[in-house]
């Protein structure tokens, strides 16, 4: 672990808790807690928690603040309501995805977005560069962030949070998916990473570790990495430096659904690339595996097709809810039914299947 990473406000409740720390993208987070296996399935059946605090909160503010932000991203913002939220990439001039993130209005002037840690950076130099009109850039200090999943972490963290806060007026049972508010100076939103319900609680870092105990006395799990990983590569949400970087548009990395091209004068950055590829395909495609013979998935592997090379695994795992190994691969054509993954330089064989592997709970393929 390198001695210049950061530590967020949960690091010593990592410590009491047994988390096992590791550097991740400069930051000293927990892995597991004793069981990664365990935290996985505390999110899938009831409740888990995340520290996400390394995550970055960018505020973007001003009378030009929706224009600027249709030119940046590939979807359109103009389709959000005050409240309201949606996922999006964020291109250079060829095409390459920079980053993926959320973005939320709260106003038509007032945005907030939720950029990667690993691309931190790289996001805020690029969002300064592109920057045009009335438009403010702020990257407020002293948050911290919990990530709460599951089928029970809405009503665990509804609890906590009215524990804390001690009005009556919070509530976000009624939180609509992909929405958001304040409460005080409070930010929750109802995103997610796991492809569970949940909610993010973005608040004063003074306040985390007490919520982060309140949650923990009232049964909430916590979870790290590990889970982290196993959870959303199920869900086949990407993870940026893996499945997503500047080299692929989002159509080659399986994302032509966060390119919105409906409005043909909305000319954002990299669309002539995108749109391209959304209209005829890339030089690649993207789609999920599952391992039949035995072994485990890893990022960097590569895939064969009748012996010969036609991409490489971006994402793996072995899943601990279908107890199968599964990945992302970028491939060079179509491929349907089979193929191998070459493990330890030995092919093996594994099945073509679409992503997400899990959805409501249940495999998406026999």
């Amino acid at each position: 672990m390198s001695d210049t990473s950061k530590k967020t406000p949960l690091y010593n409740a990592h410590l009491d808790a047994g988390g096992k720390i590791v550097d991740f993208s400069g930051w000293q987070l927990p892995i597991h807690y004793g069981s990664q296996i365990d935290e996985h399935k505390a999110v899938r059946t009831a409740a888990g928690m995340f520290d996400v605090s390394h995550m970055t909160v960018v505020d973007v503010k001003g009378a030009d603040a929706q224009t600027w932000l249709r030119t940046l991203l590939t979807n359109d913002v103009a389709k959000l309501s005050d409240g309201k939220a949606l996922y999006s990439c964020m291109c250079n001039e060829q095409g390459g995805v920079l980053d993926d993130l959320i973005v939320y209005q709260l106003s038509e002037t007032n945005y907030r977005v939720i950029v990667n840690s690993a691309t931190r950076e790289k996001d805020i130099a690029w969002m300064q560069k592109k920057k045009k009109g009335d438009v403010t850039i702020d990257v407020p200090s002293g948050l911290a962030m919990i990530a709460v999943q599951g089928p029970d972490a809405i009503a665990n963290a509804n609890t906590a949070v009215q524990k804390m806060l001690s009005d009556a007026t919070v509530d976000m049972l009624d939180l609509k998916r992909f929405s958001a508010k304040f409460v005080g100076d409070w930010f929750i939103a109802r995103t997610g990473y796991t492809g569970e319900d949940g909610v993010e609680i973005v608040l004063p870092d003074s306040l985390v570790q007490q919520l982060w105990q309140t949650l923990l006395d009232g049964g909430v799990s916590p979870a790290g990495l590990g889970a982290r990983d196993t959870l959303r590569l199920e869900a086949g949400m990407h993870l940026y430096g893996n499945d997503l970087d500047e080299e692929h548009t989002p159509v080659e990395s399986g994302l032509a659904w966060v390119v919105d091209c409906d409005d043909e004068n909305r000319n954002f950055i990299g669309r002539e690339v995108v749109e391209d590829h959304k209209a005829f395909g890339g030089k690649h495609t993207f789609t999920g595996v599952v391992l039949e013979g035995r072994g485990v998935l890893r990022s960097g592997q590569v895939v064969q097709l009748a012996g010969q090379d036609v991409g490489v695994v971006t994402s793996g795992t072995f899943s601990p809810s279908l107890q199968k190994a599964i990945g992302m691969i970028r491939i060079s054509k179509p491929i349907t039914g089979s193929c191998d993954v070459v493990i330890r330089d030995k092919p093996i064989a594994a099945k073509i299947v679409p992503l997400p592997f899990i959805k409501g709970g249940q495999a998406t393929f026999s």
